[in-house]
């Protein structure tokens, strides 16, 4: 199986669309599967007034408020069209994270894209998430700062979605009654891709709770992957070996531009590696059992070892501790019927380092 990869360009194109196709080729010649932007309007996003994230003005203090930040950060519909017509072309698939109804409108109807991906600031916003559901599409879904009951209402409000013909659930407690079922998530389990996610920037990794991975795995059925933001390439590579389907991890073309995610994000000479250590470490989660492979089928015979005559034996001499050993060889008896041996009587002579 292949790790899906994305690289989130997200807003570290800073507002200029030569940048955002930098992003776009660093992202392919990484080897990435995907490229990712976030789609949003200011005005519909944030209210003038909201504060920054405190690592917003860590990482960029030349803007006091989130609107004022964002607005700097803003495409066009027009451009992110033209964004993934060059991905097409290019042949990297195109994501973006839509933060409102009229972004999503257009990138369903305008924009080359074939799933969609919902951010961690959405998980609790039930009326968006029911919203790109209803566009078919498969849907990523990343979980920073939620917990299992959060992530829970959004699993119920993506399946009524997808599967009610309903115009609006009738209320949130009726919404969760009637699709967060085991009936209900099974028909859509295959549309559907939970981000474990810690949103921070960067994540420390002792905060990273990779455990998570599994956990919602063996939950709730379904394809988990892991959104990343810490420093380096162990995470994911650690999140791959807990069976991570999916990665994504910030992409910046210099650490440090102004902006509020390109401290947090991997150059493009990090990204390659990233996806070259992805790439191996899959290859090494594939087998569903534990059996010799083909090539240590060719060492068994030099690194087990047999029983062996510790001395010489004589026909019809009784096999003991003292007449036995157990050391390599090319072949003989396994080392789990010496004691079964003990006691018998040798049905001919055996020379020293003979096997038995």
């Amino acid at each position: 199986m292949s790790i899906y990869i994305i690289a989130e360009a997200g807003v570290n194109h800073n507002g200029s669309m030569s940048m955002a196709f930098d992003l776009i080729h660093a992202a392919y010649e990484s080897g990435a599967d995907a490229v990712k932007f976030q789609t949003f309007k200011t005005d519909k996003l944030v209210t003038r007034g909201a504060r920054k994230a405190a690592y917003q003005d860590e990482n960029d203090n030349s803007t006091r408020t989130q609107a004022e930040m964002l607005k700097q950060l803003e495409l066009t519909d027009e451009e992110f069209i033209e964004l993934s017509r060059e991905c097409e072309r290019i042949g990297i698939d195109f994501l973006t994270t839509c933060f409102d109804s009229g972004s999503l409108e257009v990138i369903c109807q305008e924009a080359k894209v074939r799933e969609l991906k919902i951010g961690s600031g959405d998980i609790t916003n039930l009326p968006l998430i029911i919203e790109h559901a209803r566009t078919g599409l498969d849907i990523i879904i990343s979980t920073g700062m939620s917990t299992l009951a959060e992530v829970e209402d959004a699993l119920a409000a993506l399946a009524f979605g997808y599967l009610s013909e309903k115009d609006a659930p009738e209320s949130y407690d009726w919404l969760k009654l009637n699709y967060f079922s085991e009936e209900k998530l099974a028909r859509v389990r295959d549309k559907i891709t939970i981000l474990h996610c810690v949103t921070d920037y960067p994540a420390n990794h002792e905060c990273l709770n990779l455990p998570a991975i599994p956990l919602m795995k063996l939950a709730y059925g379904m394809k988990v992957g892991y959104s990343d933001h810490s420093l380096g390439i162990e995470a994911c590579c650690a999140a791959v070996a807990l069976g991570a389907v999916c990665l994504e991890k910030h992409l910046t073309m210099d650490q440090e531009l102004p902006g509020p995610d390109h401290k947090a994000s991997s150059t493009p000479v990090e990204f390659k590696a990233l996806v070259a250590a992805v790439r191996n470490l899959e290859k090494s989660v594939l087998a569903k059992v534990k059996s010799p492979t083909s090539r240590e089928q060719a060492n068994l015979e030099v690194a087990r070892k047999y029983l062996v005559a510790a001395r010489d034996i004589a026909e019809g001499e009784v096999f003991t501790k003292s007449n036995i050993d157990i050391k390599r060889s090319s072949h003989g008896l396994s080392p789990k019927n010496y004691w079964s041996l003990l006691g018998q009587k040798a049905d001919r002579g055996f020379v020293r380092g003979e096997v038995v």
